[in-house]
């Protein structure tokens, strides 16, 4: 009997085990760029992939579940365009209740918001254009916002990480107007020996501080040295000075007094148009009857790439609530929890089981879900047919959004970036040297994360090198 076979079948065995083990240790510059961040490799959780394969190049803690911080938005925004399709719109009706006569409604204008991501203040200028060229100058009435398609529970600003004027923590509404904050920009002018200070979105009743002195040393902590006070909701005040070698600055904040933005917002930019309002802005109900016209957002396509190339967090809570209206029955936290997770059962199965939803964001210190499972994701993504708009939506390395300051290799990793107080990661497509298209999944979380970025850059430059320099192995762990 020859022993061919036989030796061809151990031959074969100990490859397998040679490559299974290979797949399981980290390679030794992603071990050293750890140990330079003083992070513990079980700090970390990876899985690279072969799209189309089952099999990873690498896996290391793949299965332990880990907060994925604003990958979570990899989940929302694949999930938004696979229920709602690319082409997706969001619709805002506009009623005008009453007769016109001489330029003047004898009634209320009516806005109804269904959740629209993109509602800033260049697009509700156009809708209110739009009343004005029906022949609308003045409203006898009111300005009705109607603001009940969402249903969401009151909650502090500060409540998530302490820090409540970061635009970030703005509470989700069914008529989200321009993210309820205010972009201060600060232009320079040396002649004057001050900087000049605008304002975006004007806010009716809100004074705002018109310049600030110039101050000199090195552009560092700048919005410090405004010594900046928020506290009063109809004053932002200035007391400190600007460097003036920081040349043009702009600053987001979020609006100190979110119940009266859109009221302030409203009523300002109507004025500002030339119009007359003899009521108030203030909440209310949409009629039944049909719109006079209705405001259709860009598509979803657009807003999915805004969300994941910025990692923009309010938008991406819109759009995870228009999931729980449109596919759940409410524009609930609790309907669009339940809308992901038949979704992810659906395109993962059993594999789905463990993963945590807690928003749409990634801001949350409960959301789990782990190396594989979102690997798993992405190679569902990969194979369907929203494939492009996703790909499109995800910034690239070393070039536009999250990713422009990355030292991987430019324009040959799309990946979607996430970072919390104790969260740093990566995931999402890697075309390595070889030609071959890799999933990437990289997470931190342990409180030096922060420290993690030159380490995850590594693990993705490797995976462009090398990742295709060995035989494919059965996934492992340590």
């Amino acid at each position: 009997m020859s022993l061919q076979p036989f030796l061809r079948a151990l031959l074969a065995a100990g490859l397998a085990l040679a490559a299974g083990a290979a797949a399981a240790r980290l390679p030794p510059e992603i071990y050293a760029a750890l140990e330079r961040a003083r992070l513990p490799p079980e700090s970390l959780v990876v899985v690279v992939q072969e799209v189309g394969s089952t099999r990873s190049r690498l896996a290391w803690r793949a299965d332990v579940p880990v907060n994925p911080a604003s990958l979570t938005k990899l989940l929302t925004t694949y999930a938004a365009l696979d229920l709602l399709g690319p082409a997706w719109t969001w619709s805002t009706p506009v009623w005008l209740q009453g007769s016109i006569t001489d330029g003047v409604l004898d009634g209320n204008l009516v806005i109804k918001g269904s959740g629209d991501p993109k509602l800033v203040p260049e697009r509700l200028w156009l809708l209110l254009r739009r009343v004005q060229q029906l022949g609308v100058r003045e409203i006898k009435g009111d300005i009705v916002l109607d603001r009940s398609a969402f249903s969401v529970p009151e909650q502090n600003p500060a409540d998530f990480d302490g820090e409540p004027l970061r635009p970030y923590n703005v509470r989700a509404d069914a008529l989200l107007l321009a993210y309820r904050s205010v972009l201060l920009s600060f232009t320079p002018d040396a002649a004057r020996g001050v900087a000049l200070v605008g304002v975006d979105p004007p806010l009716s009743g809100v004074h705002v501080d018109t310049s600030v002195p110039l101050g000199a040393g090195p552009c560092n902590d700048w919005r410090g040295e405004l010594k900046a006070d928020f506290g009063d909701s109809t004053r932002l005040r200035l007391a400190g000075s600007f460097p003036a070698s920081c040349g043009e600055k702009a600053w987001p904040v979020a609006y100190a007094d979110p119940r009266s933005y859109n009221d302030r917002m409203v009523s300002a930019l109507w004025r500002e148009m030339g119009g007359k309002l003899g009521g108030s802005v203030r909440d209310g109900l949409a009629p039944g009857s049909a719109p006079a016209f209705t405001s259709v957002s860009p598509a979803l396509s657009e807003v999915a790439r805004e969300v994941n190339q910025f990692s923009n967090s309010a938008m991406a809570q819109q759009l995870f609530l228009t999931l729980g209206l449109n596919r759940g029955g409410s524009g609930s936290p609790e309907a669009s929890r339940e809308v992901l997770r038949r979704w992810l059962s659906e395109r993962l199965g059993r594999a789905s089981e463990g993963v945590v939803i807690d928003n749409g964001s990634g801001l949350s210190r409960e959301t789990r879900l782990s190396a594989q499972q979102l690997a798993r994701l992405l190679q569902s993504a990969w194979a369907s047919a929203v494939m492009p708009e996703l790909m499109a939506s995800l910034p690239v390395s070393g070039t536009d959004g999250t990713l422009v300051r990355s030292k991987a290799t430019p324009g040959r990793a799309h990946l979607k970036t996430g970072s919390l107080r104790d969260v740093s990661g990566v995931a999402g497509y890697v075309l390595a040297n070889n030609g071959r298209r890799y999933v990437v999944v990289a997470v931190v979380n342990h409180p030096n994360a922060g420290a993690a970025r030159p380490a995850i850059d590594a693990l993705v430059q490797w995976a462009i090198n090398d990742a295709g320099s060995a035989p494919a192995s059965s996934d492992q762990q340590n």
